[in-house]
């Protein structure tokens, strides 16, 4: 698809569907494009295979219960008409240096619209199933899972209305990243916000997309990340005046493409949204004074 042909195009010509997450590590490189493809990741060892097929029929049924449709939570935080303070979490998993089984699970939640940390939580985890590619969600979804648990239990003023997953949502290989599985588990709305470009459906780090970067001059700029058989995923996002790359965001369950990106934007002080850069930085920090 033409760069002029993405320019022109309405949102709602543009038709979603559902892609994954990027496998983390702790000093990833923001040049660094993830390639968590299962379609090129090789052979897999036998013994996962089971395993590989659970987890297919798994995710197929939580994309059945994916909706793109915006939640009234959502819709009440983007109107101007309301005046009220919101909750939103960021979540995010940082892992030791060296070890790909311990690691810190944290939950940051931020009030909105004015962006102040009103609670903290951060777990030592082990993430004890096997990293198979396009199944990430697998191994971390069900600490994050217990991070909300433990805010609704005790602190419920603070549960998060919407959580913000350090990760890809629809953007994944079956539709069902990170985000997704989250949102649904927890029947809340939940996007992904991805600092790297997973190359999918013929959305790659080349000229075009390079071109679709130097056109975002202003902060709140976006482009749309459609892939060759025409799907919607998701948006590239100047977040802020500062940033000079763009951060992807896709919506996980109960938000909507363009409420996902809007609402990312403004949790933007930096170039990552407010919940996640602090989960992100305080996890981090935890690990280093800790261990």
């Amino acid at each position: 698809m033409s760069l002029w042909n993405l320019r022109n195009m309405k949102t709602e010509d543009l038709k979603p569907l559902y892609f994954e997450d990027y496998h983390k590590s702790e000093n990833m490189d923001d040049d660094l494009i993830e390639q968590d493809n299962p379609d090129h990741s090789g052979t897999l060892d036998p013994s996962l295979e089971a395993v590989k097929c659970k987890w297919e029929k798994e995710q197929l049924e939580i994309k059945k219960q994916i909706s793109l449709d915006d939640d009234k939570i959502v819709k009440k935080m983007l109107s101007k008409s309301f005046k009220e303070t919101f909750y939103i979490g960021g979540m995010d998993i940082s892992f030791i240096k060296g070890d790909d089984i311990n690691a810190c699970a944290a939950l940051v939640v931020c009030s909105f619209p004015d962006l102040e940390v009103v609670y903290e939580d951060y777990q030592m985890v082990k993430l004890t199933q096997p990293y198979i590619a396009g199944f990430l969600a697998f191994r971390e979804v069900e600490f994050m899972v217990q991070l909300y648990e433990n805010v609704k239990e005790n602190e419920p003023q603070y549960t998060p209305q919407v959580i913000m997953v350090d990760g890809n949502g629809i953007m994944h290989h079956r539709g069902v990243g990170a985000a997704c599985q989250l949102g649904v588990l927890l029947d809340v709305p939940c996007l992904g916000v991805a600092k790297n470009l997973l190359q999918v459906d013929g959305i790659e780090k080349n000229e075009e997309h390079a071109e679709l970067i130097a056109n975002l001059k202003e902060s709140g700029d976006s482009f749309p990340l459609v892939g060759i058989s025409g799907k919607y995923y998701g948006k590239g996002l100047k977040s802020c005046e500062g940033a000079t790359k763009p951060i992807y965001v896709s919506p996980g369950h109960k938000i909507s493409i363009d409420s996902a990106a809007l609402l990312v934007h403004q949790c933007c002080k930096f170039r990552v949204p407010e919940p996640i850069r602090k989960a992100d930085l305080n996890s981090r920090e935890y690990l280093r004074i800790n261990f």
